[in-house]
């Protein structure tokens, strides 16, 4: 996405590199125009924090129901397109949580994947009830993000060996369950369940979605040089057998043709390349 478009401001955040396996960055979007500004969020396989500091914003479900953001709000993994509306004077900050991190702080790494949540139901205390209305009189993002942070440190969990060596494990020729499960002394079924508990997916899920993430990084790239897209090239690179997986990966994901999402991508949002 790009900042300053108009008068709606959006941009992403860093986190300090203590943080860089619990977050992988923030982001900040502000409406200041007077009409709705509508966007889709491509799937991140990320659980999101939302906090809402101005009008309403809505999210849209895959059976088009309206989710209302009312203060704050937990969403993920996001495996699929997420619609959204900013409505004028509406404002919202977003954590993105890392890998296993979601787990580390609530337990739980697929609780919000069909059903979003108010994160102090997962809880049972109004804590972040309370951290919203700290952060709602601090009118510096940084400032917030920083008060987030400080926030969020006694309640993080130390990290389980199994999770941080699936997250951390970089090999593209060896399989990952495979690998673990040997350096561990474990049986595959056992990593391939640690996987799903502790990150909120499978290992195949993960896999085909990177595979769908280098298609949208292969096709932006032809994009942002005004070049004619090959797709055989894309689907060669990618690993798809045809041009059918390839656009049978993009229905799954956003529910539209690689042609059409070359078509709207100003009006979609990669988390990824923020």
């Amino acid at each position: 996405m790009t900042e300053n478009k108009g008068q709606y401001r959006n941009f992403k955040i860093t986190v300090p590199t203590e943080y860089e396996d619990v977050f992988s960055h923030f982001y900040f979007a502000e409406n200041t125009t007077t009409e709705t500004i509508t966007k889709t969020l491509l799937p991140s396989y990320q659980t999101i924090l939302i906090f809402n500091f101005g009008t309403t914003t809505i999210l849209y479900s895959n059976q088009r129901t309206e989710i209302e953001v009312d203060k704050c709000l937990i969403l993920g993994p996001i495996k699929h397109s997420l619609d959204y509306s900013l409505p004028p004077k509406s404002k919202i900050l977003v954590a993105n949580f890392k890998d296993d991190a979601f787990y580390r702080f609530f337990g739980n790494a697929s609780v919000a994947e069909h059903l979003p949540l108010n994160p102090d139901d997962l809880l049972n205390e109004n804590c972040f009830t309370a951290l919203w209305t700290e952060l709602n009189k601090i009118n510096d993002t940084n400032y917030q993000v920083n008060y987030i942070l400080d926030f969020c440190k006694p309640y993080l969990k130390q990290r389980n060996i199994i999770a941080e060596k699936l997250t951390n494990f970089n090999d593209e020729i060896l399989n990952p369950i495979k690998s673990v499960a040997s350096q561990q002394n474990q049986t595959e079924r056992n990593i391939q369940l640690n996987h799903k508990k502790h990150l909120g997916y499978t290992s195949k899920e993960i896999n085909r979605y990177q595979r769908f993430l280098k298609a949208v990084e292969l096709i932006q790239t032809y994009a942002t040089a005004s070049a004619k897209i090959d797709w055989f090239e894309i689907i060669s690179k990618c690993g798809y057998y045809d041009q059918s997986q390839l656009i049978h990966d993009f229905k799954h994901y956003i529910n539209i043709s690689p042609t059409k999402y070359l078509k709207f991508q100003q009006d979609i949002c990669n988390p990824k390349a923020e």
